[in-house]
């Protein structure tokens, strides 16, 4: 099976290219079927790949010595598009040389050269950028949008449930996710009209892979019960850094306790072993890698303070979805559920994401959203 390569950009992320070459080596011991194409200062690059002999053989360097830097405007970063490693590495994908990027750049430089470069799949107004979280059940939860997008009405919420569901089946293997809309309360008359309006449709709708159960509240989002969270991404950003936020305050306040006294630390060497698990388990290295779902390609976000298993994490959410044909998946649930299910034009959301990073570019104001690291 030959399977389209993965164009990292090497120079994004606070390490950049040492760990993005070390984080893509590591992921192609997981898929050693994929080649890629490594995008940033060859000279750099090469002498990273000295240390990765596999990744080497696998690799074709595009030299680029222009970076985006993490407090450029996307406004800037669309007008030198063609001269950045991050602008060429998504252009890869828009010409079918690559069928995915990935970056730690700036994620609304990312996001609006994205938009302009790879345009919408037919059938999504706007493309959203989803998250894996750990859970204390078997899988993740899949959680969007997670900053693309903060002004959303009904029709973007029932697609984002659509591309969450199909993003979930691969994730989890499930055939019909189950599937919530993140809202104040569970009961049908809480939250904004277009929250209600959203739930109604999703639950009047039929032929939808996914169960759909209405509403759920943010203190249950890790709990397992749930696989995909839907929101507007002002909801959805401020809810993901709640829950990292809390997860380092855990980590700290354990690591205070630890270490207050002897008998603390004699407590720690035993029950270390739970604590590893426990670390290992809220590290967000491990859940690295979100998506923009619903471009015309595979467009992977990682963090940019991932370390090289971060990186590899990202990379593999990249493999996997092409090795999944995530963008056929969201295609044919569209079809399946018909044109009609979001309703006919647009309510409260205003202008679609296209026109948004078009204004963008020409300098204009906007609502842009963007997601922060």
């Amino acid at each position: 099976m030959s399977l389209p390569r993965i164009a990292v950009d090497a120079m994004g992320g606070d390490e950049g290219v040492r760990v993005m070459v070390e984080g893509a080596a590591l992921a192609r011991r997981r898929h050693d079927k994929f080649r890629f194409l490594l995008v940033g200062d060859e000279p750099r690059i090469k002498a990273a790949l000295d240390t990765h002999p596999n990744m080497r053989s696998a690799s074709e360097i595009l030299h680029c010595d222009e970076v985006v830097s993490g407090d450029e405007k996307p406004s800037r970063a669309l007008r030198r598009a063609k001269t950045t490693s991050m602008g060429l590495a998504i252009n890869a994908v828009k010409t079918g040389d690559c069928g995915a990027a990935v970056s730690g750049g700036n994620t609304g430089a990312l996001m609006a050269m994205g938009k302009i470069a790879l345009r919408t799949m037919p059938g999504i107004d706007r493309p959203a950028l989803a998250g894996l979280m750990p859970t204390l059940g078997d899988d993740d939860v899949v959680m969007l949008d997670l900053g693309a997008n903060t002004d959303c009405d009904a029709r973007n919420l029932i697609q984002f449930a659509v591309m969450g569901a199909a993003y979930a089946r691969i994730v989890t293997g499930k055939a019909a996710p189950r599937v919530r809309l993140l809202n104040i309360g569970t009961e049908s008359i809480k939250g904004t009209d277009n929250l209600r309006e959203a739930s109604q449709r999703l639950a009047d709708a039929t032929g939808l892979a996914m169960q759909f159960d209405g509403f759920i509240e943010a203190d249950k989002i890790n709990r397992g019960e749930v696989d995909v969270v839907v929101t507007d991404g002002f909801s959805g950003n401020i809810a993901l850094k709640a829950i990292e936020g809390s997860a380092r305050f855990v980590t700290d306040l354990l690591r205070t306790a630890f270490t207050s006294s002897l008998r603390s630390k004699i407590g720690f060497l035993v029950s270390r072993p739970a604590t590893e698990l426990l670390r290992h388990h809220l590290d967000p290295n491990n859940h690295n890698g979100g998506v923009f779902l619903g471009l015309n390609g595979v467009l992977v976000k990682s963090h940019g303070s991932a370390n090289a298993k971060g990186v590899s994490n990202a990379v593999h959410v990249c493999a996997r979805l092409l090795e999944d044909d995530i963008t056929r998946r969201i295609a044919a649930d569209l079809a399946e559920v018909g044109a009609g299910i979001g309703g006919e034009g647009r309510t409260g959301a205003g202008r679609t994401d296209a026109e948004s990073a078009t204004a963008d570019a020409a300098g204009k104001p906007q609502d842009t959203g963007e997601a922060s690291e």
